[in-house]
C-alpha cells in the first residue's frame, strides 16, 4: 500500500509539472504557448534574465515551432514565432520600454535598415503602456498576420510584415542582443 502511495504522489507532481517548462528568476515558464487560437503550438526554446544595473527587469521567454540554438537560423526564418515577457521589476514606464527597443533596433540595423522599418517601429512602440510586476507582454509572429502585442493576453495591436518580427528579434538574439545572458538562456544555451 505504501509503494502504491509513493507512486501516486510521483504521477501527480509529474502531471502538476507538465505545463511547466522550467523556472527562472522566481518565474514558472510555459513549456509551450498557442499565440492565436488556430494556430500552431510553439515550445519552448529557453528564457533568461534581462538584468539592467544589477536589478532583474524581466524574464524573457523564446518560443518557437522545434528549438534550435542557432540565433542565425532563428532570425531568418519566416514562420510563427513567439517572446513571453514577465515582467519582475516594480514598474516599466512606457518610454523605457520604447526607448528599450529603440536602442536594440540601432544597436543591431544599419541606418537604412532601420530607415525602413521606421514606419512599422513607430506603430510597434505605439502599442505599449507601463507595466508592472507580474504583468506579461507576449510579442508574437503570426504569418498573415504580422507581430501581434498582448499585454496580459489583452490584444494592444499588429504591426505587419516578418521583416519586422526578424529585426525585433535581434534585440535579443543579435550581434549586439541587450543581454548577452538573457540571449544564452532564450537560444538555450545556458
Amino acid at each position: 500500500m505504501r509503494k502504491l502511495s509513493i507512486l501516486f504522489a510521483i504521477s501527480v507532481l509529474t502531471v502538476g509539472q507538465a505545463a511547466v517548462g522550467k523556472e527562472v528568476g522566481g518565474i514558472d515558464i510555459a513549456e509551450s504557448i498557442t499565440p492565436q487560437e488556430s494556430g500552431p503550438e510553439l515550445v519552448l526554446n529557453g528564457a533568461g534574465i534581462r538584468k539592467k544595473f544589477f536589478m532583474d527587469i524581466y524574464v524573457g521567454a523564446l518560443y518557437l515551432p522545434a528549438r534550435t540554438s542557432s540565433a542565425e537560423a532563428i532570425i531568418s526564418d519566416t514562420g510563427a514565432a513567439g517572446v513571453d515577457m514577465h515582467i519582475v521589476y516594480k514598474e516599466i514606464d512606457r518610454q523605457k520600454l520604447t526607448d528599450g527597443w529603440e536602442d536594440g533596433f540601432r544597436l543591431n540595423l544599419t541606418a537604412d535598415q532601420l530607415a525602413a522599418l521606421r514606419p512599422k517601429l513607430d506603430s510597434f512602440n505605439a502599442l505599449f503602456t507601463a507595466v508592472r510586476k507580474g504583468d506579461v507582454i507576449r510579442i508574437a509572429y503570426i504569418p498573415d498576420t504580422g507581430t501581434e502585442v498582448r499585454i496580459n493576453n489583452e490584444l494592444r495591436g499588429a504591426v505587419e510584415g516578418n521583416d519586422f518580427f526578424r529585426a525585433l528579434l535581434k534585440v535579443w538574439l543579435g550581434d549586439r542582443p541587450v543581454s548577452k545572458p538573457l540571449r544564452q538562456g532564450m537560444l538555450g544555451l545556458d
